[in-house]
């Protein structure tokens, strides 16, 4: 009998291939309530209208309006008309921040965004997952936090359970899949800290 030299990995792959996910039971999850299927539908039918289509220079407006579907906005926050924003209940932003052109903050879970911090131009910011682990795919809504004076660059993801820490830069088009700590200046994919501020 030959044995495979990649050993152990081979077996694991034969498992995976052998469990199969379970679609049915994952779509069949009740993963809202009824009234927070409710809030998204009201969110996005006013979204579009209300939100994206409002004029570069009307900050506060747009961050009326947020409020009105329960984030929490600080003082002189400018948030792109492009920016789209899942669920405004659960997002966050202190003070003076900023969210650029076209960013996505895909907040099932929370967001929170800190004082002076700038999420630039198509950053994407996703606190929503599965766990592969189970067959089942069980949907996970880890918060993100952006502490206050760090800078998200373009193109950048930040993953779900991460947090960019005070003063950090994670550089444009970098993957942040784990935490990034204060005043580092991480790039790359996956993003690895390279110096400090």
């Amino acid at each position: 009998m030959e044995l495979d030299p990649r050993g152990a990995e081979v077996e694991v792959e034969n498992r995976a291939i052998h469990q199969k996910v379970d679609v049915a039971s994952n779509r069949a999850a009740r993963k809202w309530s009824g009234l927070q299927l409710l809030r998204r539908f009201v969110w996005e039918s006013v979204r579009g209208p209300l939100f994206a289509m409002s004029p570069r220079p009307l900050w506060r407006w747009r961050q009326v309006l947020l409020r009105l579907f329960g984030a929490r906005i600080g003082s002189h926050v400018h948030i792109f008309p492009s920016a789209r924003i899942a669920i405004p209940w659960n997002l966050e932003i202190g003070n003076y921040a900023s969210i650029g052109d076209g960013v996505i903050l895909y907040n099932l879970g929370q967001i929170s965004i800190g004082e002076r911090a700038t999420v630039s131009q198509y950053a994407h910011l996703c606190a929503g997952t599965h766990d592969y682990t189970d067959p089942t795919m069980p949907l996970l809504k880890k918060p993100i936090r952006i502490e206050a004076d760090a800078w998200v660059c373009a193109d950048a993801f930040v993953g779900p359970g991460v947090t960019i820490g005070r003063g950090a830069i994670l550089g444009a088009r970098a993957v942040a899949v784990s935490d990034v700590h204060q005043f580092e200046v991480a790039v790359g994919n996956p993003a690895m800290p390279k110096r400090h501020r």
